[in-house]
C-alpha cells in the first residue's frame, strides 16, 4: 500500500484542486497547441517545448505544421528539412529524433501516433514525460505527467522533501488529478508554475539545470549543423580552421553528430583526396 504524506486528505486535494482552477479561469494562457487534440500536432509540441520557452515555440511549431501537417509527410521529407525548421530551437538531435519517430509511426502503426504511454515510450526520443504527456493532452487520458513545473508545484503545496524519489512523486501527481480533466488540470498547472510559483519564488531548483551554452560543446554542434543546411557541404579541413579556437576536441564533436546520424562524412566529388561533411541523406 502505498503511504501518502499527512497532509495529502481528501480534503487538502480539493482544495489544491480548486485553487488552481479557480487560477486557470482567470488567467488560462493561450496556444495553438492548446486548441487541438490531434496526437501528431501535439507530440510535435511537446518534443518542441522540452528545454524551450512556449512563447519562442508558438512560430516554429505553426511552420512545422504548415511543412509538416502529418506522420506521412514529415516521414517522407529529407532530414534536412526538417533541421532547416528547427534551427533556432537548439537541440537539433530533437528534429532528427522526431524525423526518425515518424518513419517509425509509418512503418508500425500505420501512420497514426500511439495512445499508449508504454508504446509511446519506446520512440526516439521520447521518455517518461512526454510519453504521458502526449496522450494527456491529445486524449485527455486520465494519468499524471511530472515536468519541473508540476514537480515545484507538489512539492511546495503539499510540502514534501525535495529528494522525494519520481516514483513516489508520480503517485502523488496521479491522487491528485481530477478524473476526466486531465488535459485541462496539467494546462493549469504549466500556467501556475510559470505565472505563478516559479522557481525563484519558491527556491526550489530543476533536478537537472542547463549549463552555459555560449561555448560549449552544444554550442559547435548547433553552429556546425547550421553551417551544413546553409552550405549543404564543408570540408572537414574547413571546419578545423573555421573553428580552430574550439576548446573541446573538435573531431570527437564531428564524430559525435556522425555516429546520432545528423551528418555523415563523403569523399569529395571534385576532390577525392579531401573528406566533406553533409547532413544526412542530402
Amino acid at each position: 500500500m502505498q503511504h501518502y504524506p499527512k497532509a495529502l486528505t481528501e480534503e487538502a486535494i480539493e482544495l489544491f484542486r480548486k485553487k488552481i482552477f479557480d487560477f486557470f479561469r482567470l488567467n488560462r494562457r493561450s496556444f495553438p497547441w492548446r486548441e487541438t487534440t490531434d496526437r501528431y500536432a501535439i507530440m510535435i509540441s511537446e518534443i518542441m517545448l522540452q528545454q524551450t520557452q512556449a512563447e519562442r515555440v508558438v512560430p516554429r511549431y505553426q511552420a512545422w505544421l504548415k511543412k509538416f501537417p502529418d506522420v506521412a509527410t514529415l516521414a517522407s521529407a529529407p532530414l534536412q528539412e526538417a533541421l532547416i525548421l528547427w534551427s533556432g530551437l537548439g537541440y537539433n538531435s530533437r528534429a532528427l529524433r522526431l524525423h526518425r519517430c515518424s518513419a517509425i509511426i509509418m512503418d508500425l502503426f500505420g501512420g497514426t501516433v500511439p495512445s499508449s504511454p508504454e508504446i509511446l515510450k519506446t520512440l526516439p526520443g521520447i521518455g517518461e514525460y512526454t510519453s504521458r504527456s502526449i496522450p494527456i493532452f491529445a486524449d485527455n487520458l486520465n494519468t499524471a505527467a511530472i515536468d519541473t513545473n508540476i514537480r515545484r508545484i507538489l512539492i511546495h503545496e503539499f510540502s514534501l522533501p525535495e529528494t522525494l524519489s519520481a516514483s513516489a512523486l508520480q503517485h502523488i501527481a496521479e491522487k491528485v488529478v481530477p478524473p476526466a480533466e486531465s488535459r485541462d488540470w496539467h494546462n493549469a498547472l504549466m500556467d501556475y508554475g510559470s505565472l505563478i510559483l516559479t522557481s525563484k519564488k519558491t527556491g526550489i531548483r530543476p533536478l537537472t539545470r542547463q549549463s552555459k551554452f555560449q561555448g560549449s560543446k552544444r554550442w559547435y554542434r548547433g553552429k556546425i549543423i547550421k553551417e551544413l543546411i546553409n552550405t549543404e557541404s564543408m570540408f572537414l579541413e574547413e571546419i578545423s580552421e573555421k573553428y580552430a579556437d574550439c576548446p573541446w576536441n573538435l573531431d570527437e564533436i564531428i564524430n559525435g553528430l556522425i555516429a546520432e546520424g545528423l551528418v555523415e562524412r563523403k569523399e569529395s566529388a571534385s576532390h577525392s583526396a579531401l573528406p566533406i561533411l553533409i547532413i544526412k541523406g542530402s
